[in-house]
């Protein structure tokens, strides 16, 4: 599995995923769930170490409004080509709850969405076993001009051009 950030290939990093009532190691960077950050917010943002938040399709992202402090990584699960609820996720959490940490796309992620991942607000994207970094991040350059407002440029086309007065 590659790790792609801002536009490149990273090296992999290791965060331990919590499961449901499996104690926090004394040390590492920890995955957890929603529910598991809304509930021991205070012991793990006490933490030396990192805390990101996994979250799953059917997570309700507006439940981190007002609780981002203290997260370094929110994941975002894409269980299956098909399921298009993380680009919704990632936009709300750039937009309305106005997240400025790390944002990763994990799971299912496939080249040929790499593109428009990015334009939702994702900064990192860890692509299925067996998909090639090269193929993806050719895919984030594929096109060169974009015309409407998104996460990486709030600027529509009209905007970013400049005009002779």
């Amino acid at each position: 599995m590659a790790l792609i950030k801002h536009n490149a290939v990273a090296p992999a990093e290791l965060w331990t995923t919590l499961e449901a009532g499996q104690p926090a190691p004394a040390a590492g960077d920890v995955l957890v769930d929603l529910g598991r950050w809304v509930s021991e917010s205070k012991p793990l943002r006490a933490r030396t170490d990192k805390v990101g938040v996994l979250l799953q399709p059917d997570d309700d992202v507006l439940t981190l409004e007002g609780r981002l402090d203290g997260i370094s990584l929110i994941a975002v699960a894409f269980p299956k080509f098909t399921d298009g609820r993380g680009y919704s996720s990632a936009r709300l959490l750039r937009d309305r709850l106005g997240y400025t940490g790390e944002l990763r796309a994990v799971g299912h992620v496939l080249p040929d969405q790499v593109f428009y991942m990015r334009r939702v607000g994702f900064d990192a994207l860890e692509l299925a076993d067996g998909k090639s970094a090269d193929t993806a991040i050719a895919q984030l350059k594929e096109f060169s001009v974009t015309y409407q407002a998104a996460a990486d440029d709030a600027r529509p086309l009209f905007r970013r051009v400049a005009r002779p007065a």
